[in-house]
């Protein structure tokens, strides 16, 4: 184990020689000094991993030292310690970002704690954190086993984010790796869960089958519009459970989440089909058969989600709501801006949709430029680029605002995505859709237990080119490559994040209603 380094200023430091005594026997190295101007040399040439500093000393006070260690050093935890506990002194001391805070007399084991809980932390984090989840392990794998329903995977889910998020602050690889191997596993079974059940799934008969894409505003949105405060939905393109989990805690202060739940994506989850399909109300085929004019094939060069205004619109008209309403779509910061300009107009609306559409941009410039593939290499790295994004946006801009008015506001998105890993051989003529992770054609040719088939599109509602189409669909991290140039498609894209087939991060998809904290 490392041994830490600690310098410790006190104008009475002879009276302080138990204690430090104490910490030498526990293995820690002490530097003592008496004051402010002594202290600030040190520092300039030592490199210590913690400091113990007086703030009533003749001279330099300890907030008037802490200032000048700040010019030197600025990642050095600091710990005051000061006879006073008088406001306006914590209050400096916490203003100039101190690790803790004592009040004088001090004991040797409330030092020694202090010492643990600042420079000890990480590795007791990681002790735990490695003990608790081998203690989850056994049993996260009996649900994995014993999944039954929806519900039953929606609670493994969360639970296997739960342990994502906590093993990420812990610095124990083995850990982490041992993690994945587990979270293959799940994605495995629930791959299976879905293909035995999906197309029940699409009748909505029984009362165990998960809300899907048409029914997300009949069963979720439309019951939050209220007569006297406006509605804003919120739906961020691609926006995975984690990634939600991240930015919801930039919100903490500014909303209370008073319902958090996840839905079901339909297939493929592409925004083509599960946007399209919640805008409408309908499943796909059933959109191109009630309005054509709005539904543009796989294979058709048209932009695929521009009608999303009109298939709202006529989703109200079929069910007879009159609604006021909004629609934007936001796919830059000057669109961002321009729109946070109207906000007031937007009060004046029931319900006000807001698409953003910057996660999905940054998963397709994830794959195609080398920077952002370095910037993101794995989930969490994926994770922090989608926090930072959010945290500079138009959007938390917006959501400032909100957050000082009586309004109400949903967070969701129309499908998620998944890192792909292996690499599935597929024969395709030149109008087989392009996608990595699902293909339309009426000439594929692949094995039937590697992917999800259904050759008769119209048992899942979706549409064909040809009579003879089918849909194949790629199950937990595969990605499905032609024959031809098959080594250099299998490298450009192996580790990159795709969506359209099934795994939990495509289908289980985040919807959050919150409300202002004031």
């Amino acid at each position: 184990m490392k041994k830490f380094k600690i310098l410790w200023t006190d104008d009475e430091v002879e009276v302080l020689k138990p204690h430090i005594f104490f910490l030498e026997e526990k293995g820690y190295e002490i530097d003592t000094c008496s004051n402010g101007n002594d202290t600030v040399d040190l520092v300039r040439q030592n490199s210590y991993d913690l400091i113990f500093l007086d703030e009533n000393m003749p001279g330099l006070s300890g907030i008037e030292t802490l200032r000048l260690i700040r010019e030197v050093r600025t990642d050095i935890p600091v710990v005051m310690i000061t006879k006073s506990d008088e406001e306006e002194i914590m209050e400096a001391a916490i203003g100039s970002e101190i690790a803790d805070y004592l009040i004088k007399p001090v004991k040797p084991k409330q030092i020694l704690l202090a010492i643990k809980k600042i420079l000890d932390q990480k590795r007791l984090f990681t002790e735990k954190t490695a003990i608790d989840y081998r203690q989850e392990f056994s049993r996260i794998g009996n649900m994995i086993s014993s999944a039954r329903n929806c519900n039953d995977w929606t609670e493994l889910y969360r639970k296997l984010i739960f342990w994502e998020f906590e093993l990420e602050k812990s610095d124990d690889k083995g850990m982490s790796e041992i993690f994945r191997m587990q979270e293959n596993e799940a994605n495995a079974s629930f791959s299976k869960f879905v293909t035995r059940n999906y197309l029940s799934w699409l009748d909505q008969k029984s009362p165990e089958d998960p809300v899907l894409s048409p029914s997300l505003f009949p069963k979720k949105i439309f019951p939050q519009i209220s007569s006297n405060r406006p509605l804003f939905m919120i739906l961020i393109d691609n926006l995975r459970y984690d990634q939600w989990k991240t930015i919801s805690a930039e919100l903490t202060g500014l909303f209370r989440i008073i319902d958090e739940d996840l839905y079901f994506s339909i297939l493929p989850t592409v925004t083509q089909y599960s946007r399209n399909s919640i805008f409408a109300g309908l499943m796909p085929s059933q959109i191109e058969e009630v309005m054509p004019q709005f539904w543009i094939n796989d294979d058709e060069e048209e932009g695929k989600n521009n009608f999303e205004e009109d298939l709202f619109r006529n989703q109200l008209s079929r069910k007879g709501l009159k609604y006021k309403w909004s629609y934007n779509k936001i796919s830059n910061s000057n669109e961002g801006k321009k729109l946070n300009e109207k906000f007031r107009q937007l009060l004046e609306n029931d319900i006000n949709i807001l698409v953003f559409n910057f996660v999905d941009i940054l998963s397709h410039a994830r794959t195609d430029i080398g920077l952002i593939r370095d910037l993101s290499d794995d989930e969490p790295a994926y994770r922090s680029l989608v926090r930072s994004w959010f945290i500079h946006s138009s959007l938390f801009d917006l959501l400032k605002i909100m957050s000082e008015h009586k309004v109400r506001v949903i967070f969701t998105t129309d499908h998620g995505t998944i890192r792909v890993q292996n690499p599935v051989k597929v024969v395709g003529d030149k109008k087989t859709s392009s996608n990595l992770r699902y293909k339309m054609g009426r000439n594929l040719d692949y094995n039937p237990q590697e992917v999800f088939e259904i050759k008769d599109p119209g048992k899942a509602m979706l549409p064909k080119s040809n009579i003879s189409s089918r849909y194949i669909f790629a199950i937990n991290k595969d990605f499905l490559v032609y024959q031809n140039n098959y080594n250099y498609y299998v490298s450009y894209y192996k580790n990159t994040f795709q969506h359209g087939g099934i795994s939990m991060q495509e289908i289980m998809l985040p919807f959050a209603v919150l409300e202002p904290v004031s």
